[in-house]
């Protein structure tokens, strides 16, 4: 307890500040506290250096905007070493501190160094021993520049807020060590907290320090990842004393107003930067309500907004990222016993710089949390690292050199709150952040509000509560239904919204296989498949006309086997009549392949089969026909060649190895086969495809290349006697065959849906119906009905009569006989 007193009455008496008057503020330089182990402290007491010229060229330096939270922090190392000394932690051995003010300032910072170097406090005692490490900058661009001089003697330097990633770095800086995260940490969890919230377009403050410069590129770096674009970024310049700034701050202002699409700003700007933005919004009649995303450099800052003008609800909403915070309590109770002790306010001129802030609770509401964890770790990284170099060791006759405690910390494991901590090979200590949300209480902000933890080993956000849906994008989200089309000179955040028929917030995907959407839809819908059914109402029609064909082709020849010596069913040529018959029966059975679901042998099946059929039907046609030219011709020479020509089943043989041969070239080549196209109605269509459309043009043309030779032939015998002559007949029958084809081609080319199909059926009914009646149904109504004209008499006698009156001719009533006979 004796050193305990000795320490008190260091406090009150030996903390030595040099007291400068400038416009009202107050200068605080150091202050110390004698030990057997110094601890430096580097806190920015002032955040700003005012440099005046005097006449002689000289310089006056003034430390100006005094920041009582940042005093406050001071005394967390104050109060976090006097516990140490209290509990007697590292036995006889005590800690004392030499607290300097950087004044926010690189310059500054570096001409106080030499102070920690030399082991000199600027006072009337000599310290007993030299600083063996320094906790703090708290700027990144401070603590790089301190730890390159304080690496020249070894001193490790312990930062409790510069968070550069630069300074992970070893080679470059050896003494360097830290108890927060790097600022790549802290921008993947700002890209995590902005993805969260689809926050895709927003807006960037930041600084021209090394701070701002390297967090902005991580921050970028992250966002790009996720496709979050910045709409601006507007850097302030990092000196708050820098001749530029006001300008800087009117050009930031009129960005963020012109910029009101952008809802949410991400700011890595001093404390000192958002107070002057914040006064500028506020005085703009347009309104400033904004999401403000803070990061750990301002996000516990209240004093920034002025509460009494203002509330927080004038500016918007506050989320800021800070480190993980510590407990406050025992820090607490050390400013209610400043607060107790008049001695302590009477004697020390710490509390001199406060400005009149005399009371515990006003320095309450300074308190950061993230501070007291990371100041207080720090000074138990310290005290662990002492108390392993000391176990084996008297150091207060063997002084420990800055080197031995440097490797030491870097080996250390301290604890603090019931948890274990050591420095990662970087010298990181990488801690979980929190998230908090800046609410307006009825006197002042809370801004301790943990509203989520980010996870720096897992690289998750978890929230305990979620803020209300507030939008920050370029353009509208792709609803379902709409796609993005990425607009020239845009970044990728800036898109056209269009509709399309399926939608997955990025760009139109298609359905799968089978499936389909609706335009503006966002899901997909089985696809219906179509084809001429069984079921449907032309087929039916069709298939009964086919039918009736079929039946009324069985019956005719029933009635001509029936009769098949009668000079009809012979004039007819009987068995060439049969096969006709038979051609026709497969013709119409070729309709039925029409119909139903198409597959690939069905679709070969149907042409083949009908153009075989039907080229074996116009045969047997042409052969009647040759027998009229037969009867027909008068000159005998002639006559005689004809008759040996005049080989029925060869010509029939002759006529249907052209047509084979087509239909073979075809399957060879290029088979028909099932396909399939979406309609206008969103259904898959399925066809047969004849593919090789010039074969099935060439098989096509031959049957009626072969239908024209038998027109032209019986043509020529139309003039003959009405009795048995089949010339008009198959001269009428021909006529019904070229203008159905001749009409399906246009019909054919335009119709393109299942009712195709159809389109053929009905033409090949017409044809096959066509011949059929023409060739059959009056002979078997004089077979049926007029039996009498079906004799070898009558036949003889109504042809005589009839070739009488066609050849009156005397020189031709030879051949008149002769035709007689034919007939």
């Amino acid at each position: 307890m004796d050193s305990w007193r000795k320490i008190k009455q260091s406090f009150s008496f030996c903390i030595y500040f040099v007291v400068l008057s400038h416009h009202g503020t107050k200068s605080f330089e150091q202050a110390t506290a004698e030990g057997d182990i110094i601890i430096g402290g580097l806190f920015p007491i002032h955040e700003s250096v005012n440099v005046t010229v005097n006449y002689d060229g000289s310089e006056n330096q003034i430390c100006d905007r005094f920041s009582t939270a940042n005093l406050v922090q001071s005394l967390i190392m104050v109060q976090a070493l006097e516990e140490i000394n209290q509990k007697q932690e590292l036995g006889n051995l005590t800690l004392g501190y030499l607290i300097l003010d950087s004044c926010g300032d690189v310059t500054t910072a570096l001409r106080k160094i030499p102070s920690f170097m030399k082991g000199n406090c600027n006072t009337s005692a000599q310290q007993s021993s030299p600083v063996l490490a320094v906790i703090g900058g708290y700027y990144s661009e401070i603590a790089i520049a301190v730890t390159r001089l304080l690496n020249l003697e070894y001193i490790p330097e312990i930062s409790y807020g510069a968070t550069s990633g630069l300074l992970s770095d070893k080679t470059r800086f050896p003494s360097f060590m830290r108890t927060v995260p790097q600022d790549d940490h802290q921008a993947r969890a700002i890209s995590e907290i902005l993805d969260n919230n689809g926050w895709t377009w927003v807006g960037v403050l930041t600084t021209d320090g090394e701070y701002g410069r390297y967090i902005t590129e991580r921050l970028w770096y992250y966002t790009n990842q996720k496709g979050i674009c910045f709409a601006f970024t507007s850097v302030l310049p990092d000196d708050l004393n820098d001749y530029s700034l006001g300008k800087s701050i009117e050009s930031t202002v009129k960005t963020i107003i012109d910029n009101e699409n952008v809802s949410v700003i991400v700011s890595f700007a001093k404390p000192d930067h958002m107070m002057y933005i914040f006064q500028k919004l506020l005085n703009n009649p347009q309104g400033t309500r904004r999401v403000w995303l803070a990061s750990d450099i301002w996000s516990q800052s209240p004093e920034i907004l002025n509460t009494k003008k203002h509330t927080l609800s004038d500016i918007g909403t506050i989320i800021g990222v800070t480190f993980k915070s510590g407990n406050t309590t025992k820090f607490e109770r050390y400013l209610d016993d400043l607060n107790e002790n008049p001695n302590h306010h009477k004697n020390n001129p710490f509390l001199s710089t406060l400005h009149g802030l005399t009371s515990s609770e006003e320095l309450k509401t300074m308190i950061y949390p993230s501070a007291v964890f990371s100041i207080e770790l720090a000074v138990k990284a310290i005290a662990q690292a002492v108390e392993d170099l000391c176990t084996d060791r008297d150091c207060k006759t063997k002084r420990l050199s800055p080197l031995e405690l440097r490797g030491a910390l870097r080996k250390a494991k301290f604890h603090m709150d019931g948890k274990n901590y050591s420095f990662d090979p970087h010298g990181d200590l990488n801690a979980e952040y929190d998230i908090i949300l800046w609410n307006q209480t009825s006197e002042s902000l809370d801004v301790h509000d943990i509203v989520a933890h980010y996870s720096i080993l897992q690289s998750s956000l978890t929230f305990i509560s979620q803020e209300g849906n507030v939008t920050s994008k370029c353009t509208d989200s792709c609803q379902p239904g709409y796609s993005k089309t990425s607009v020239s000179g845009q970044p990728h955040c800036c898109y056209h919204v269009l509709k399309c028929l399926y939608c997955n917030s990025e760009k139109c995907n298609p359905c799968e296989k089978n499936y389909y959407s609706l335009k503006g839809s966002s899901k997909c819908l089985p696809r219906k498949i179509d084809f001429l059914k069984w079921g449907d109402v032309y087929l039916i029609v069709l298939l009964s006309f086919t039918s009736l064909g079929a039946v009324l082709t069985i019956v005719v020849g029933i009635i001509f086997l029936a009769h098949w010596n009668t000079p009809v069913v012979r004039s007819s040529v009987g068995p060439i009549s049969i096969i006709l018959l038979l051609s026709l029966m497969i013709t119409f059975t070729s309709v039925i392949l029409f119909g139903g679901p198409p597959n690939s042998y069905q679709c070969q099946a149907r042409q083949v089969v009908f153009g075989l059929s039907f080229t074996l039907c116009v045969s047997c046609i042409m052969v009647k026909s040759f027998k009229i030219v037969l009867a027909f011709e008068f000159d005998p020479d002639t006559q005689n060649v004809l008759k040996k020509l005049y080989k029925p089943y060869l010509i029939i043989a002759v006529c249907m190895a052209g047509q084979v041969v087509i239909v073979t070239t075809w399957l060879v080549l290029s088979p028909p086969s099932t396909d399939s196209e979406i309609t206008q109605d969103n259904m898959k269509l399925i066809f047969c495809n004849e593919k090789l459309i010039p074969a099935f043009g060439a098989m096509l043309a031959y049957i009626g290349l072969l239908a024209l030779i038998c027109f032209g032939v019986a043509y020529k015998g139309r003039k003959l006697p009405d009795s048995y002559n089949d010339a008009k007949f198959i001269t009428f029958a021909m006529l019904i065959y070229f203008i159905s084809w001749i009409m399906f081609g246009p019909v054919y080319v335009n119709v393109t849906d299942k009712y195709i199909p159809a389109v053929e059926m009905v033409v090949i009914l017409i044809s096959a119906y066509g011949i059929l009646f023409c060739q059959f149904f009056t002979k078997c109504y004089i077979i049926l009905c007029k039996k009498e004209a079906n004799t070898e008499k009558s036949s003889k006698e109504y042809n005589t009569i009839n070739i009488k009156k066609t050849f009156k001719s005397v020189k031709h009533l030879k051949t008149c006989k002769h035709l007689s006979a034919v007939l």
